[in-house]
């Protein structure tokens, strides 16, 4: 692996995996101004493959098709980045195509994107789970941008513009920290002399100050939603807790696999599913922001057993705070949440996606082996800490159920 600083002062991440046959380049851009109306970015991120100045949408879809280049944008709550996969012999082309999406979009079938994602939105919101979360995000995150949710954008949407896309459009491409990771079969020198090519005009704002904190939770919030044709009951419960820049983001992430994140082998489900058998689908979360993160525990159950299925979560909780696991168990988790790593880290993309995301956090495009020497040393006192530290009664509940189930709680 190995890091350079392009002319344009882009960090470029290189890591050669000989006898690959595919290039995998990832460009990330830092979302530095937090959008005013819910949608902006999303409407943005779904328009970058809608056309440019020199191809429309048909001929960009028909020229990627024909030359078998994946090149697609993704938006999350802290950054857009660009992923091009391809052919060794065609990493040329996809670096022109993918500069002409990235500089030359025109953003023409706004009014056509619009209209399509409300109609997805309103699509989606039909679904229980669905609108359970969006319920559960827009309070845990209440007043922040990372709590435009469904319902956010579709109170908003109309009153966005495309002149407010076109602003977030340059604002992205002017004043962004970027970053750029490439990896496959290649020679350094000639990629430098391409991403310089094709992206000499693009400039990095590394020094970018971002001011997009979030304010504490103050008290638990209950959310009721109430949905009278649902057969199951929905119900979400997370805690505000710190994200990968903190010491306790290792100790976090393998109390979330010994409790949820494991599958068969993880405490809710062995518990709640298996002996209580309160519900096919049970689990926990760890969510990471630049600003924040969650730790949430899920369940899909009965609507009877929404009391059941909250004593459970309670009596599991309670024990990770009050008893130390097991050294086996312990160990059993951080191998479980290394193999799981290591697994979604084998293909170039993904790599590339990894060093690239690390990087732009400002953590070092190597940040998973530090990642390993953390996991492999977190103890039991340190689980038995963080869940005492940061599983507190200030969370935020949501319940999705029919009115009559709803009541009790």
């Amino acid at each position: 692996m190995e890091k350079i600083i392009l002319d344009n002062n882009i960090p470029l991440v290189l890591k050669e995996n000989k006898n690959t046959p595919r290039h995998a380049l990832c460009f990330y851009f830092k979302i530095t101004e937090p959008e005013k109306k819910a949608g902006v970015y999303t409407l943005l991120n779904r328009l970058f493959l809608q056309g440019t100045k020199k191809r429309d949408a048909h001929t960009l879809a028909q020229e990627l098709d024909e030359n078998a280049i994946d090149c697609y944008s993704e938006m999350k709550q802290d950054f857009i980045r660009f992923k091009l996969q391809c052919l060794n012999e065609d990493f040329e082309k996809g670096l022109e195509i993918l500069s002409d999406v990235i500089e030359n979009s025109t953003m023409e079938d706004f009014e056509k994107e619009v209209i399509k994602l409300k109609g997805e939105i309103q699509a989606e919101l039909d679904e229980p789970k669905t609108m359970a979360m969006n319920a559960f995000y827009s309070n845990i995150f209440k007043n922040h941008p990372y709590g435009h949710t469904y319902t956010n954008i579709l109170r908003d949407i109309d009153t966005i513009t495309k002149n407010d896309v076109m602003n977030a459009y340059h604002v992205l491409l002017e004043k962004s920290p970027k970053v750029i990771s490439l990896v496959g079969d290649f020679n350094g020198e000639n990629v430098q002399e391409l991403l310089k090519k094709y992206f000499a005009n693009i400039k990095n704002n590394q020094d970018c100050k971002i001011n997009n904190e979030v304010a504490n939770l103050e008290k638990a919030e209950i959310v009721k939603v109430t949905k009278d044709d649902a057969s199951q009951a929905q119900i979400i419960q997370g805690w505000r807790v710190p994200t990968i820049f903190d010491k306790d983001y290792a100790p976090i992430m393998v109390m979330n696999t010994l409790l949820g994140s494991s599958g068969l082998s993880s405490r809710l489900f062995l518990e709640l599913r298996d002996k209580k058998g309160l519900a096919y689908v049970v689990r926990s979360s760890y969510e990471i922001y630049d600003h924040s993160a969650l730790f949430t525990v899920y369940i899909a159950t009965e609507p009877k057993n929404i009391k059941t299925s909250l004593e459970g979560f309670k009596i599991e909780l309670d024990k990770v705070k009050q008893i130390p696991v097991s050294e086996t168990e312990l160990e059993n988790a951080k191998n479980n949440l290394l193999g799981k790593r290591q697994f979604f880290s084998e293909t170039n993309l993904q790599q590339a996606s990894l060093m690239a995301y690390y990087e732009d956090k400002g953590l070092g495009a190597d940040f998973e082996q530090e990642f390993n020497k953390m996991v492999k040393a977190v103890s039991v006192e340190d689980i038995k800490r963080v869940a005492n530290t940061y599983i507190t009664d200030k969370y935020v509940l949501t319940v999705l159920a029919p009115q009559q189930y709803l009541k009790e709680i």
